[in-house]
């Protein structure tokens, strides 16, 4: 799915038009970029959290000239899906908390 298929959903399922959400997903997407600036890391239940992953500066190899090189310091987005997420995907019903006999 792209932008385009998200926005498309949206108005289907949230009954609005469509440059209303256009303006949800991309304000969405605005504040997760902007968390992950700021705070490093965002929650959202039922997806999953969003983190900055902050690698050192290490030495590597060029595979091309066999060459060592030097790879700066950077950071990274990264995301680790709910455990709903993980279930909906994988089609698995979720359990009501009631014990049968």
């Amino acid at each position: 799915m792209n932008t385009a298929e998200l926005v498309s959903s949206v108005v289907e399922k949230a009954n609005v038009t469509k440059k209303e959400a256009v303006a949800v997903v991309k304000s969405i997407t605005g504040v997760i970029h902007e968390s992950l600036k700021r705070h490093g890391e965002i929650r959202i239940s039922g997806l999953g959290t969003f983190w900055v992953l902050k690698m050192k500066a290490r030495n590597g190899v060029n595979p091309r000239t066999l060459g060592k090189m030097k790879i700066s310091a950077m950071k990274l987005p990264r995301f680790r899906a709910a455990k709903a997420l993980k279930a909906a995907v994988k089609g698995v019903e979720k359990k009501s908390g009631k014990k049968s006999k």
